[in-house]
């Protein structure tokens, strides 16, 4: 697998800019669809290129952005927003210039896969709800939507049947049940095709079953 770095603009307010893009799998330019992968606090986008490899890639693009000290945002992500912040926008901003990016290559929102784990489920999820469309699918592995539990959640818009993902164990440490139930019920609010799966005394990772999953969502993404 090939990896290239894309990069782009930073400053202080804006601390996820300029931070390096991993790339592989098929270049954009021949690429029928492609998968922003976001990785999770403390962790770095090549870990989620390694979790890129479990997926059928050969006519699928991958984008992993990084995040600024490894982290998108220092607080929960139950935490009031504002203590999330500049780092909650930074990385909101991010996903959405990765995905006019590769939307510039000639391949539409239709066909684009945002997937994040832990953090950066929580960062896709909270995109994906602000910026509802149709996307070729949306996965939150082991996360929720962010903000404390009286955020609003009137997000306005459609996803017009995306597919929407959400996996998490019952007793992951992290990602209240709760929260799960919550993010599942926003999303098929606002019209996405959700399937929620909750795994039985799973630790706070990934499993055999969401590969699975999200091998046959880009299988059907590049048919």
């Amino acid at each position: 697998m090939s990896v290239t770095e894309l990069r782009g603009r930073r400053d202080a307010a804006h601390p996820h800019q300029g931070q390096p893009v991993l790339a592989a799998g098929a270049p954009l330019d021949q690429a029928k669809g492609a998968v922003i992968l976001v990785h999770g606090r403390g962790a770095n986008a090549q870990s989620m290129l390694a979790l890129a490899q479990e997926f059928p890639l050969l006519e699928i693009a991958c984008l992993a952005p990084q995040a600024a000290g490894y982290t998108w945002y220092p607080q929960s992500f139950l935490a009031p927003q504002s203590l999330n912040e500049p780092g909650l926008t930074s990385g909101l901003r991010r996903l959405g210039e990765l995905v006019e990016e590769i939307a510039g290559a000639g391949i539409p929102a239709e066909r684009i896969v945002l997937l994040g784990f832990s953090q950066g489920a929580c960062l896709t999820l909270e995109y994906a709800a602000r910026n509802p469309r149709r996307y070729g699918g949306v996965v939150g592995l082991s996360g929720g939507l962010i903000g404390p539990d009286e955020t609003p959640r009137d997000y306005p818009g459609s996803l017009a049947g995306t597919p929407i993902f959400i996996g998490c164990s019952d007793v992951d440490p992290h990602i209240p049940l709760a929260r799960v139930e919550l993010s599942a019920a926003a999303f098929e609010r606002l019209g996405g095709a959700v399937t929620k799966r909750v795994y039985s005394g799973m630790g706070h990772t990934v499993n055999a079953d969401e590969v699975e999953f999200i091998g046959e969502l880009l299988t059907r993404l590049a048919g």
